[in-house]
């Protein structure tokens, strides 16, 4: 985990601060809300960041299970945090640190910690002021050196454990010039079945906020459709505030076509507006519209795509997801992913497999759903189907070469069988030494060397590379000669380490024991992820061939 740090702060910098909460309910979109204000903010020519507030009692999310929770996200400086953290990066096109997570167990476990070093010097240690205080000191280092620090409260106003940030919040906002500080609030507004907009949830959120000393500055409403004018002016009235701070952000097709909303709506304008940043803003004709020729380009043609995995859940794969998007708009054509249950591979999903144009299997811990990915990585190879393994598909697809091409019966990773004859993926002879196998893990960004004339320097365009890693075992380095004289080529190390595979005589087998959809943006794709949809278009372009002339 990265070190915690402590650095005296000037409550007085000059940063401006977006906070953003959210009522009714969990998942409404606050967290696309919050980064596609700060995208146009981006393009009109301010530094932008981010914070997530998480008020779970993790310290991070590195033990979280997907299912529950989505995936882990990682940063640059190792650190696993929400996935929200995933959406700020490829939205504001920055790259993240740990400080810019904030959690409970984080900043309770920090404070608990002071006390018991004795440096509250006797002090009674409370919620207020030594917790809030601590909150408050996160999200100003974390701020330092931008123009705009975005702030996500996650949860919703009302729950217990959130209480500790909104009170925190609340004294920010008194400590804050006006026109730097800006509470916005996302609500629902769903319609009744006579096809009425309803105010009261939105009503109902706002009175809580108040409750505890906070006035919203701007209302996003989260519906169906736009706001009609009439409940625009009703949420005014109600929740006191002017109508042009009532903005809709009604249900868009794709989630990068959130910004453009948010701009036809005018929330930009207004946010720069309040906070003094209007007149430094660049002109309309100079601002950057990357990202609107990005999101409104037309497609051409479509492929499939199977994601291999063992949860039925978008959110527990979402930067796999977005990676094959972004290289779909690299390519310009629409990326359907069809899911492939590994663990119960069924009529259905055996059929997805076989009618899939590439083929990737995602990272992953733990032994279910494993023989489910080998399968599919094995159809891949024997088939030539465009295939891409990301770590644990990295590591399946080196013992699925182990077991079907090299003939070494009960081949396995040692993480997944401990009585394997032939660990193929074990730890690293020096990490037997180490008692704590949790100093192990493999995180953040690392340089990996890759081999000239390879694929993968096709690929990256470039001998070496940086990205993101998670695991702890390896490629056993006893079976390096054998794979690379069966055909199996290791085009990126990292010392000892085998990072890159690939397979020669085939139109794409790779597999990365990093994770290159962490570093995947919009306007900035992968490229792994490319050249698996170059290596998809290639065989699709082929076999049309193929059809006409027969």
């Amino acid at each position: 985990m990265p070190t915690e740090p402590e650095t005296d702060y000037d409550p007085s910098l000059g940063n401006k601060f977006i906070f953003v909460t959210g009522g009714v309910m969990s998942g409404l979109g606050k967290g696309i809300t919050a980064a596609s204000t700060g995208r146009l903010l981006a393009n009109a020519g301010f530094d932008v960041t981010a914070v997530k507030i998480d008020p779970y009692l993790n310290v991070d999310a590195g033990t979280m299970n997907p299912f529950q929770h989505g995936e882990v996200y990682v940063l640059k400086d190792g650190g696993e945090v929400d996935l929200d953290l995933g959406n700020y990066e490829r939205f504001l096109d920055v790259d993240m640190t740990f400080d810019h997570n904030v959690t409970t167990g984080k900043t309770y476990q920090h404070v608990i910690e002071k006390e018991r070093a004795g440096d509250y010097l006797g002090k009674t240690v409370q919620i207020i002021p030594h917790v809030t205080d601590d909150i408050k000191r996160r999200i100003r280092e974390a701020a330092e050196g931008h123009d705009v620090c975005l702030v996500e409260v996650g949860g919703t106003v009302g729950d217990i454990e959130g209480m500790p940030f909104l009170e925190a919040l609340r004294q920010f906002a008194h400590e804050e010039d006006d026109e730097d500080f800006l509470l916005t609030h996302v609500t629902l507004v769903p319609y009744s079945k006579n096809g009425e907009q309803k105010t009261k949830p939105t009503q109902h959120s706002v009175k809580e906020l108040r409750s505890i000393g906070l006035q919203p500055d701007i209302l996003v409403g989260r519906c169906e459709d736009k706001l009609d004018p009439s409940t625009r002016e009703k949420i005014a009235l109600f929740c006191d505030v002017p109508t042009d701070a009532v903005f809709s952000n009604p249900d868009v097709e794709d989630i990068y076509h959130v910004p453009l909303m948010v701009e036809e709506e005018g929330l930009d304008e207004y946010v720069m507006e309040r906070l003094d940043l209007a007149d430094d803003a660049l002109p309309e004709a100079e601002r950057d519209n990357e990202w609107r020729d990005l999101a409104t380009q037309e497609t051409h043609g479509e492929v499939d795509v199977a994601l291999v995995g063992k949860y039925d859940l978008e959110d527990a794969y979402i930067s796999v997801n977005e990676a094959l998007k972004h290289a779909g708009l690299e390519k310009n054509v629409d990326v359907n992913v069809r899911w492939v249950d590994s663990e119960e591979m069924d009529d259905d999903h055996e059929q997805r497999l076989r009618e899939a144009d590439g083929i990737v299997v995602p990272g992953g811990f733990g032994s279910r759903g494993t023989a489910g990915k080998i399968d599919a990585v094995r159809y891949a190879r024997e088939n030539g189907v465009p295939y891409l393994g990301l770590c644990l598909g990295f590591q399946l697809a080196v013992v699925e070469y182990a077991r079907n091409v090299l003939g070494l019966e009960g081949a396995h990773s040692a993480e997944i069988d401990e009585d394997t004859p032939h660990p193929v993926i074990d730890l690293l002879p020096e990490q037997y030494d180490l008692e704590d196998l949790g100093g192990t893990m493999r995180l953040g960004a690392h340089e990996t060397d890759i081999e000239p004339d390879t694929l993968a320097a096709e690929v990256y365009g470039a001998t070496t590379c940086t990205e993101r890693h998670r695991h702890r075992y390896e490629v056993n380095p006893e079976y390096f000669d054998a794979f690379e004289d069966a055909g199996l080529t290791f085009s990126g190390r990292s010392g000892n380490r085998m990072e890159i595979l690939e397979l020669d005589d085939h139109p794409y087998f790779v597999g990365t024991q990093f994770h290159p959809e962490f570093r995947s943006r919009p306007t900035r794709a992968s490229p792994p992820f490319v050249g698996l949809l170059d290596a998809v278009l290639a065989e699709t372009e082929a076999d049309a061939r193929e059809e006409v002339e027969a």
